[in-house]
């Protein structure tokens, strides 16, 4: 049998018998059991009823949290000329075209969120095998391939979140962090579940919201009430 530390026993008593609790239960539970020595992220994970190996059930958006991530995000923009320098001028922290490529194709990713201008596509499309896996590639369908940089940069800094169903059929994001405000972490919580309801896919049958877990990062979950999350 796994041994746990005193703090993880402790939150693990915490927790004990507590299911399909209020967001705002929830959040104050999770907030509660967050005492490491950093500011740990809060995440949520949802078990959605679709089979992304499907088409018509693929689940992906974006959302813009009212209360921002919390995480201080690095944005790389593909662009050239004047786009560029927009770019630099956002607040981009890497910006560049085949230089860029080349030191994304060397194995060094060392930014959050990808920003391309049209015309670069042709570039960043031979990054699709290493961008891909990671989440990281630009899509216009979520505002990442853009000719108007300077609002996708605002919008990445800005707390904006992208969401995409797993294999398993699984969403998974960080909300915000532990330190922020009860209200603040709620309003997040509901601001990206109905996000995610919103793009409800049309080849999704039956429930479509299965199960809506939240956590820190070295606490346990909690189930969440899928009414309560969604504002009903």
């Amino acid at each position: 049998m796994a041994k746990f530390g005193k703090r993880t026993t402790a939150a693990r008593a915490a927790f004990e018998g507590k299911v399909n609790l209020s967001v705002e239960d929830a959040v104050s539970l999770v907030k509660g059991s967050a005492v490491s020595k950093f500011d740990e992220t809060v995440e949520i994970a949802m078990n959605l009823g679709v089979d992304p190996r499907h088409a018509d059930q693929m689940v992906r958006g974006t959302v813009n949290l009212p209360n921002g991530t919390g995480k201080n995000i690095r944005v790389a923009v593909f662009a050239r000329g004047s786009k560029a320098e927009e770019a630099e001028a956002a607040g981009a922290d890497i910006v560049g075209a085949e230089d860029l490529m080349e030191v994304v194709q060397g194995g060094t990713i060392n930014f959050d969120r990808c920003i391309a201008t049209p015309d670069m596509m042709p570039i960043v499309g031979r990054l699709g095998k290493v961008l891909g896996p990671r989440n990281l590639m630009p899509n216009p369908k979520i505002g990442t391939v853009t000719m108007d940089v300077k609002a996708a940069i605002e919008a990445a800094k800005g707390g904006q979140v992208q969401f995409k169903v797993e294999k398993a059929g699984v969403i998974h994001a960080g909300i915000g962090k532990a330190s922020f405000d009860e209200a603040k972490l709620v309003e997040n919580i509901r601001s990206f579940v109905n996000a995610v309801a919103k793009a409800k896919p049309t080849g999704s049958k039956g429930a479509y919201m299965k199960k809506i877990v939240v956590s820190s990062t070295m606490g346990p979950g909690v189930t969440l009430n899928v009414d309560s999350a969604t504002g009903e």
